[in-house]
């Protein structure tokens, strides 16, 4: 049965999260609503697209999938709906779906915000009913009009190469201080270094088990992006690194002084 999904940065400390699902629950009072996380870190939209796109499609087809990370709200940023790969999507237009347009399936809609929405809360007011409309079959056409141009992308998604140095960012640290790159683990070449400035990480692992307690290691994470970890403990606290901080994947032929700056 398809459900309605919520991504956020409410956090757990007041009523914001269970106010989005009291609109929700006001037009559709039988729709079944999951929690994704309310705990991206506050205005992260690099987070929660990670958080978005590894989680959404697991979820049954027909799905809606509410996410609302926006440090933008009440600006003239756009709130949008679309349909992408079978599932729909409702929030702030600023890069939070970067992961679903590859499968765009019709015209992004620019949604029409109510009159009476509070400019400082659209998860509520703008978001959580339409959420419930879509699940409630009604297409995103019906809920606004087209956007008329491209949506919001984050670049910042995608690694560079620094000559033979694959260059990426954290984009996201997990509740166990996991760095979770932007860097595809297919991507990594065999025997390839990785590096945290001037910190090695070594080379790939398979599990965190493959090296003893408290050791730094690479892996390829559940979500098949390229992670940093430390093995019964946080790779950020022991880097002191955070989100978008550098992680450089070394070929095993490239020069030293390659991994420069």
């Amino acid at each position: 049965m398809p459900v309605i999904t919520l991504l956020t940065d409410f956090g757990l400390a007041d009523s914001y999260a269970g106010e989005v699902k009291g609109a929700i629950l006001s037009l559709h009072p039988a729709a079944p609503i999951v929690d994704l996380t309310h705990l991206v870190p506050a205005g992260s939209v690099a987070s929660g697209a990670y958080l978005l796109g590894r989680a959404c499609l697991r979820f049954p087809v027909g799905s809606v999938h509410l996410a609302v990370v926006d440090p933008g709200v009440g600006t003239a940023r756009a709130a949008i709906a679309f349909r992408a790969h079978g599932h729909a999507f409702v929030g702030p237009d600023n890069g939070l779906f970067t992961e679903l347009f590859g499968g765009l399936e019709d015209d992004v809609i620019a949604l029409d915000v109510p009159a009476h929405a509070a400019p400082t809360f659209h998860g509520r007011d703008v978001f959580g009913p339409a959420a419930a409309r879509l699940l409630m079959g009604y297409p995103p056409s019906a809920l606004g009009h087209p956007l008329g141009r491209a949506p919001m992308a984050l670049p910042q998604l995608a690694p560079f190469h620094d000559g033979p140095v694959l260059v990426g960012e954290v984009i996201h640290v997990d509740g166990f201080g996991t760095l979770v790159t932007n860097i595809p683990a297919m991507s990594v070449p065999p025997e390839a270094s990785i590096w945290y400035h001037a910190t090695s990480i070594g080379p790939m692992h398979r599990t965190f088990a493959d090296v003893p307690t408290g050791e730094l290691l690479a892996l390829e994470g559940s979500g098949g992006r390229l992670e940093v970890a430390v093995r019964d403990g946080s790779a950020a606290s022991r880097l002191g690194a955070g989100l978008g901080s550098e992680v450089r994947v070394r070929p095993p032929d490239s020069p030293a002084g390659a991994m420069r700056g």
